[in-house]
């Protein structure tokens, strides 16, 4: 359903042309998003949109860092109370999984075959020092920022490929479409990988 045309602030119009261009994706994937379907939705014609963004190339590679910032939103949410919840890693994995659910990972896959890089870093280092400070002490942070790293790539390319990579190794039927199985793989890799307490006993240990 087309939305009738309003007056609006730039920032109100960026924003609204972001929203329609994340629920396209979401909906239909990137081949979705293109700039006379985004206008439609916001009531603008193909210039206001090119107005704001200039081509759909632009827009595409805005709506990553869209996306990256509504990641960094909900791990600031997340990291707020999840050390005050026992650190519960399957709870961390499962967050993570969830924010590329609305196509955010084949965007960035799409993107960068196209070669668009990111010139931002660091959007994952809060997660970073979160996890290093559970560790044992004097253990390397490289070591934590490398497992962060594969756990990001793991669920970026879980949304797009996680059921073929499975059936790949010889899942069939529901045991392959499911992620289930595969997130709580992760949650207990990063457990040995950084060597962390389970939840519990990190608990049993508070004062």
């Amino acid at each position: 359903m087309t939305t009738p045309r309003a007056r609006r602030t730039p920032e109100e119009a960026r924003r609204q042309i972001l929203d329609a261009a994340a629920s396209l994706l979401a909906e239909s994937g990137v081949a979705a998003v293109q700039m006379r379907a985004v206008a439609a939705r916001v009531g603008m014609t193909d210039a206001g949109v090119a107005h704001h963004f200039g081509n759909r190339e632009k827009l595409l590679a805005e709506l990553l860092r869209h996306g990256g910032r509504r990641l960094r939103d909900a791990l600031r949410e997340l990291l707020a109370g999840w050390l005050d919840h026992d650190a519960d890693l399957l709870e961390l994995v499962e967050a993570l999984h969830s924010l590329y659910q609305g196509g955010f990972g084949e965007l960035a896959v799409a993107l960068h075959a196209a070669g668009w890089r990111d010139p931002g870093s660091g959007m994952l280092a809060p997660l970073v020092d979160a996890l290093h400070g559970l560790r044992p002490p004097g253990s390397p942070i490289d070591d934590t920022r490398l497992a962060v790293a594969a756990l990001h790539q793991a669920m970026a390319m879980e949304a797009l490929y996680g059921s073929d990579f499975r059936r790949s190794a010889g899942f069939t039927g529901e045991a392959a479409d499911d992620p289930a199985a595969q997130i709580h793989w992760w949650a207990r890799q990063l457990h040995l990988a950084l060597g962390l307490e389970p939840a519990g006993e990190r608990a049993e240990r508070r004062p």
